[in-house]
């Protein structure tokens, strides 16, 4: 991919992926961040909240345009998925100190498990 001030030389298959796990640490963000900071207002939430979805999709069309050349769009959305969970499962982890259960682990592998599947066919 040729970018504004250098060049980055690496397998087509990675770079959409890259793109999707770093738009997805936005996108968890702007869902959940301000869930330790229930006194604010939610306007002021919100517009936060946006300013960070918007970083999320420049990331996120770029990493689906460019991941089209070698995933179906099936596939792509299936990376998206599990990108999700275990972007969330950590965010979860780290900043609102909740970890999962068996219960989530067990759901969350069975997701995967779906995943799988879709790359399989």
């Amino acid at each position: 991919m040729r970018g504004l001030l250098f060049e980055v030389q690496m397998p087509a298959f990675i770079l959409p992926v890259i793109l999707l796990i770093a738009s997805n640490l936005f996108m968890t963000t702007a869902w959940y961040w301000h869930l330790r900071f229930k006194d604010m207002p939610i306007l002021t939430v919100i517009g936060i909240s946006w300013g960070l979805a918007l970083m999320e999709y420049c990331l996120a069309v770029p990493a689906n345009r460019l991941g089209s050349a070698v995933y179906s769009p099936a596939q792509l959305k299936t990376i998206q998925e599990v990108v999700t969970l275990v972007v969330f499962t950590g965010f979860s982890a780290v900043y609102l100190g909740q970890s999962p259960n068996w219960h989530t682990a067990l759901g969350f592998g069975l997701i995967a498990l779906g995943a799988a599947i879709v790359f399989r066919g």
